[in-house]
């Protein structure tokens, strides 16, 4: 039996492997010069080419969110609603809405909901503005307290010029018998002063009938349609008259109502007023007063005039001034 001696390491290999140090070594080097063949050589010479801009990224908008609904500050729900003016007592609301501009209570407030209308249309709100600005009714005349409220604050004297302040301006129609209209200064020769101290002027006439006349525009002025036709506001002419304590003189006062195509409605005629010579000169109040006139009115016309009786050149005929229409409340 033959016995194989065992082999050492330098048996088998022929050769030992080299120690682990040196293989780390080699691989060092290995990667080293793997560097050296990657390396970018030097540039050639000349202009260094401009570098492409790199694209900036864009701020991204952050979402709008919407405030949470029924969060403290933010609104409030459809199931919560806010509270607003509906929940106030009626009283408490009456008194804002009398601060409001009454033709603003009309045209818009009495749009907005039942309850405001409601407010608009009863007698409490219109009693509330009348009491604030003054206006005086006796509660048994207490119809329609919000037309007492408009007409009494249109409530004006729809005759232009009355005394004679600005010439004849405004009046039309105008007949000048004898010579004519002519405006003098009161009290005038062999006449008196006027009631009230407001009024410097007045009109008078001649030998020959003299007359002079004006048109009111009730729409112009402010009166609509179904104020007039529905409510039919009294309305109420005045005019003062007088003649020189020397002369006699005669006096006359027509007033229409007319339609739109100018038919009349009503009307009234004073008698002629004779004033005899040697009279006391004193000035006299002629008034009268329309209602219940029917639907369709829309002007006015008024009309007055004399002359005087002893047909003397000049101007001794009446004398008239202060002329006056009003729609009442």
């Amino acid at each position: 039996m033959v016995v194989m001696a065992e082999r050492g390491p330098q048996e088998r290999g022929g050769e030992s492997p080299p120690p682990r140090a040196e293989l780390l070594e080699a691989k060092r080097g290995s990667l080293a010069g793997n560097r050296a063949r990657t390396a970018p050589g030097p540039l050639p010479a000349g202009p260094r080419p401009r570098p492409r801009p790199q694209p900036q990224p864009q701020p991204q908008s952050r979402p709008h969110l919407a405030p949470p609904i029924g969060a403290s500050g933010h609104g409030y729900s459809c199931a919560q609603p806010a509270p607003g003016m509906e929940s106030l007592p009626e009283a408490v609301l009456i008194r804002i809405l009398a601060s409001i501009p009454a033709v603003e209570l009309v045209l818009v407030c009495r749009l907005v909901c039942c309850q405001w209308k409601n407010l608009v249309d009863g007698a409490a709100l219109w009693i509330l503005k009348c009491q604030q600005e003054g206006l005086i009714r006796a509660e048994s005349d207490a119809e329609n307290w919000q037309n007492f409220y408009f007409l009494s604050k249109k409530r004006k004297n729809l005759i232009k010029n009355p005394c004679g302040e600005e010439d004849l301006e405004h009046w039309g129609e105008v007949e000048n018998g004898g010579d004519g209209w002519k405006i003098e200064e009161l009290p005038g020769d062999f006449g008196k002063e006027f009631p009230s101290e407001e009024v410097h002027k007045y009109f008078v006439t001649s030998y020959e009938w003299c007359r002079k006349a004006q048109v009111i525009d009730l729409r112009a002025e402010g009166y609509w349609e179904e104020l007039m036709d529905t409510t039919q506001p009294k309305i109420m002419v005045r005019d003062w008259y007088a003649g020189r304590s020397d002369a006699g003189c005669l006096y006359e006062l027509c007033v229409k109502l007319l339609s739109e195509n100018e038919d009349v409605l009503a009307e009234y005629k004073s008698e002629t007023v004779t004033i005899p010579q040697d009279n006391d000169a004193s000035w006299t109040e002629i008034c009268h007063t329309f209602s219940s006139y029917g639907p369709g009115v829309r002007f006015v016309r008024f009309e007055h005039g004399g002359q005087d009786t002893l047909f003397w050149k000049g101007w001794y005929g009446v004398r008239v001034t202060n002329s006056s229409v009003t729609v009442e409340p």
